[in-house]
């Protein structure tokens, strides 16, 4: 199983990466799931992950899809579970 990280805000919020397996959280409360970003192919055949949605960078260019959604998932996990900027989306 892949790890993941859960963040729990003072007021009770989680803000989580989604994945399957945690879909039971949704079930908690008033669940959202939100877009945070975007993976895409470019016009050259290669792959970035565009997290403009929540105000942030687009990373890439990858030669793969996986590298992209590993890139994606670790900058959300630096910057938007563990950062500041999870207080603002």
């Amino acid at each position: 199983m892949t790890p993941f990280s859960i963040k729990i805000t003072p007021t009770g919020r989680l803000h989580f990466i989604y994945r399957d397996a945690l879909k039971p959280l949704l079930h908690l409360g008033d669940g959202q799931i939100r877009r945070a970003s975007h993976v895409e192919p470019t016009s050259g055949g290669e792959w970035t992950a565009d997290l403009t949605p929540i105000n942030g960078p687009i990373l890439g260019p990858y030669v793969t899809r996986a590298e992209a959604l590993a890139a994606e998932t670790d900058w959300l996990t630096q910057h938007w579970l563990r950062g500041s900027l999870g207080q603002h989306v």
